[in-house]
């Protein structure tokens, strides 16, 4: 038999090639469908020990004339039979539904309850429960499912005692122009509770203060802790204002900013400063994180210039968007999140703060 390149074309079509179109397919069925087989096996196997152990009613351990029996809560042998949590389906749900012992006022698992305290997100808190910074009445709990009782059991995270979140509001206003941030006025003039005091049924109060002509970024909420976080001087909270001025800001003088101006109650410097247009010099945009009365106009007061408007685009991690002047909206779960825990990006790095 000669050979060469051809010597084997006789053999081509008992060689294994691979699969194509209806064989494939076929194939891919039959895997299916033992993969499939082996799991039920698996699955059988493990409702028998667990009827073994516990006693629990199951397809495997009950009889056609008691098919229904365990939803009575009794077997063939008229004993009283035990329910498990999430053992039984309803067609509704379409999967587990809680027994009435999971349905116990206010019972609800570690990670739930990080989140309704405002901690982080339920999977986030998966993480932190995994990495033993959460405590269960002084013990160290990593299990992320482990029921609590909020009302009876002291849940700390990092040695921090947490709380369930009751009614707390934060509201985002873009204060306008000639509006005060007192709850009343004897003179009867506009505040900003004339704007959101139909907002909340909830008595909210404005964190830190805006002048009556400063317009901007102003939370408003009834949660006091993180008001007293948010305005004290050790924390250094993130500002940031659009200035505009009567005439153009020199170089000397925005370097002389940065430097460092001498007020009356101390020096204060910025941390940043620049033009919000190169065509515009009048219009300056300065990022401080002092929470000093009137600290912006003063500044610049001192240098000479006169402030024409003032608006405040940043505080902390919060800003205007998509909130017309004179407008307001509630802060997403996320954004509250950030402010109570600090984020980094809006807290002043550096160990020494400017007191108010």
């Amino acid at each position: 038999m000669g050979k060469g390149k051809n010597s084997t074309a006789g053999f081509d079509k008992f060689i294994q090639k691979d699969i194509k179109g209806a064989r494939k397919k076929e194939a891919l069925k039959q895997e299916k469908r033992a993969i499939k087989a082996e799991l039920r096996e698996r699955g059988a196997e493990a409702r028998k020990k667990n009827s073994e152990k516990y006693g629990v009613v199951t397809k495997d351990n009950t009889s056609k004339d008691n098919k229904f029996a365990h939803k009575k809560g009794t077997t063939t042998s008229g004993k009283a039979a035990p329910i498990i949590a999430n053992e039984f389906y309803s067609k509704k749900a379409k999967g587990p539904v809680d027994t009435f012992e999971n349905k116990e006022k206010g019972i609800m698992p570690l990670n739930k309850f990080l989140a309704h305290a405002g901690v982080c997100a339920r999977r986030e808190a998966v993480n932190l429960i995994k990495n033993g910074d959460v405590q269960v009445n002084k013990n160290v709990i990593s299990e992320p499912g482990f029921k609590i009782d909020p009302e009876k059991d002291v849940i700390t995270y990092k040695g921090k005692k947490l709380f369930l979140q009751k009614n707390l509001v934060y509201i985002l206003l873009n204060k306008p122009k000639d509006t005060l941030t007192t709850t009343t006025d004897p003179q009867g003039r506009k505040t900003v509770f004339d704007i959101v005091g139909k907002a909340t049924e909830e008595r909210i109060f404005p964190v830190g203060r805006l002048d009556r002509n400063t317009t901007g970024v102003l939370l408003l909420t009834n949660d006091g802790e993180l008001a007293q976080k948010l305005t004290h001087p050790s924390f250094g909270i993130r500002k940031v204002y659009e200035v505009k001025l009567d005439k153009p800001l020199t170089k000397k003088d925005a370097e002389q900013i940065i430097a460092g101006v001498e007020l009356e109650d101390g020096a204060i410097q910025a941390d940043n400063i620049g033009f919000v247009d190169p065509k515009d010099k009048t219009l300056v945009g300065i990022e401080i994180h002092s929470g000093r009365n009137r600290i912006v106009r003063r500044i610049f007061e001192t240098l000479g210039y006169e402030v024409k408007a003032l608006d405040r685009v940043v505080f902390a991690n919060l800003t205007k968007k998509n909130i017309e002047r004179g407008h307001w909206r509630t802060l997403k779960e996320k954004e509250v999140r950030l402010l109570k825990y600090m984020n980094q990006s809006f807290v002043k790095k550096t160990a020494k703060t400017e007191e108010e």
